[in-house]
């Protein structure tokens, strides 16, 4: 399935495709504060539908994972790495998907905050 989203007030919009089956909510220092429900898809899965200087980037701890947020309205929708098999990957964040019905997708709990 084919799934839009995007930002509070437009500015990042993408596509992304595939079967929310599930998502998860992590419990890091960053995650915990943005509220995010992660679903994970191969980066090849997801198009911007925006130019893609339009989203800013925030790196920490090791540097591993972009989060993607729009300098406008602060809305963190997607963020980008690698899987441990080496493959590029996008976390979307659910939230900010139109039309879905957030109550009916299972979410697994990550402590992050171990790590």
């Amino acid at each position: 399935m084919k799934y839009q989203g995007s930002c509070h007030c437009g500015n990042v919009k993408f596509e992304a495709e595939g079967e929310i089956a599930s998502a998860m909510s992590c419990n890091c220092s960053m995650c915990q504060r943005k509220g995010s429900l992660m679903w994970f898809i191969p980066r090849d899965a997801m198009h911007l539908l925006t130019p893609e200087e339009n989203a800013s980037t925030y790196l920490f701890n090791k540097h591993l994972i972009k989060h993607r947020f729009c300098p406008v309205c602060g809305t963190a929708p997607y963020s980008e790495g690698t899987a441990p098999n080496g493959d590029a990957m996008a976390a979307i964040n659910i939230r900010c998907i139109e039309g879905i019905d957030l109550e009916s997708i299972p979410v697994h709990h990550y402590d992050g905050r171990s790590l």
